[in-house]
Formats: structure tokens, sequence, C-alpha cells
């Protein structure tokens, strides 16, 4: 009788904590919540570029998707930042790059020019349906597109592909 007697008043505990008082096991489970339901959602990465609407909209700019290591930014002077140029824009189009390799797709029309920094950098081009490649020189002015087809060609800048 020892041992069943804690058994027993657990038991009736536990009844009494379930059903309540003169509630019904359907009454119960309805007033629960599981915990899991109670948890935050799993953060899935898309890799979209944030607020793409809105840089498209106020600069023109189509970027679509990238790893976060090769972001749109304001052009300063000795930030070794990657500079895009374009016949659709009067300034430059300026990148910050970081971490040991970067990506990053857009479409930016009419790119004639990108001054580099200090990482390796290829970027895609594409003209009448031709895709083409180039490497850009490290922390110098290179022609791309248009400055370097022999057909003088207008090219879409379509990706950005960075490593140290």
């Amino acid at each position: 009788m020892r041992r069943t007697l804690p058994v027993c008043v657990a038991a009736g505990v536990a009844s009494i904590l379930v059903f309540g008082s003169g509630g019904s096991p359907d009454a119960a489970a309805q007033a629960t919540v599981p915990a899991a339901d109670e948890a935050p959602g799993y953060a899935v990465e898309d890799f979209n570029y944030p607020q793409a609407d809105k840089i498209l909209a106020e600069k023109g700019i189509r970027l679509k998707r990238g790893d976060g290591h090769i972001v749109l930014a304001e052009c300063k002077s000795g930030t070794n930042q990657l500079e895009v140029w374009s016949y659709e824009s009067v300034e430059a189009i300026c990148f910050n790059v970081s971490g040991n390799s970067g990506w990053l797709t857009m479409e930016i029309p009419s790119v004639f020019g990108i001054r580099g920094n200090d990482f390796n950098t290829e970027v895609d081009m594409t003209t009448e349906g031709e895709e083409k490649t180039f490497d850009v020189e490290k922390n110098l002015w290179t022609a791309v597109g248009q400055t370097a087809d022999e057909e003088g060609r207008d090219f879409a800048l379509l990706e950005i592909r960075t490593s140290k």
C-alpha cells in the first residue's frame, strides 16, 4: 500500500489538472496549445535582394539576388568599392564587397566600364542574346560591354562575382 499511494495521489492530481472541476477531456484538449505552435517559424534565406523594388523605383537599378557580400552603396572615394558605369546613369553605381567571395545578380543596361577593387572580379554581361564574361582588373578601370566590343554593341550587366 505504501508504494501505490503516491502513484494514486499523482494520478488524481493529474486528472484534476487535465479535467478541471467537472470539465471534459475534450474541453481540456481544446484549451491547451502545443508548445510547438508558439515557437517562431524557421527563417529561410531566399537570397532575394532586400528592398529591390524600392531601389528600382528610386535609382532604376534592378538588383535580383545575392549572398550579401556585394551590396549597393553610396559612392565614396577611398573605400575599396566596385564602381560600375552605365550610359543610363549620370553617376557611378557603387558596391561594397566583403567576405572571401560574393555574388550578385542584376540587370543594369548600357554598362561600359567598371573600376575594380582589391578583389578578383568577374562580370557576366549580355547583348543581343549573347552572354560574355569579363575579368575586371584589380584597382583599375576595365573596359567592358560596348567599349570592349569590336562591334560597339550595347551590353547589360547581369552578374558580379568576387573572390580574394
